[in-house]
């Protein structure tokens, strides 16, 4: 039997975040490394356009100190720069 999604886990895959790197991980552990490279980054200042669902939530979890989360904006590739994890008051 196939399941349909319900609306809200329509809406939960089409919604996006836009990850970009912000520190470097050289000093960290091996796993932290390899969580970057998973997100698709690996270089201060790039950027990973990744779905918002609940195993990206748990990746950036482990990487907060090296990443800062923005809201990805609608269709026009433009992103609303988010708070969240950024060093500056």
């Amino acid at each position: 039997m196939i399941r349909t999604p319900t609306a809200a886990e329509e809406k939960a895959s089409t919604a996006k975040l836009v990850v970009r790197q912000v520190r470097s991980g050289i000093g960290y552990n091996e796993r932290q490394k390899a969580t970057l490279k998973a997100m698709g980054l690996g270089r201060v200042g790039k950027r990973s356009r990744l779905p918002d669902n609940a195993q990206v939530r748990g990746m950036i979890a482990a990487v907060v100190h090296l990443v800062v989360i923005e809201n990805a904006g609608p269709g026009d590739g433009s992103a609303a720069r988010s708070r969240r994890g950024s060093r500056r008051a």
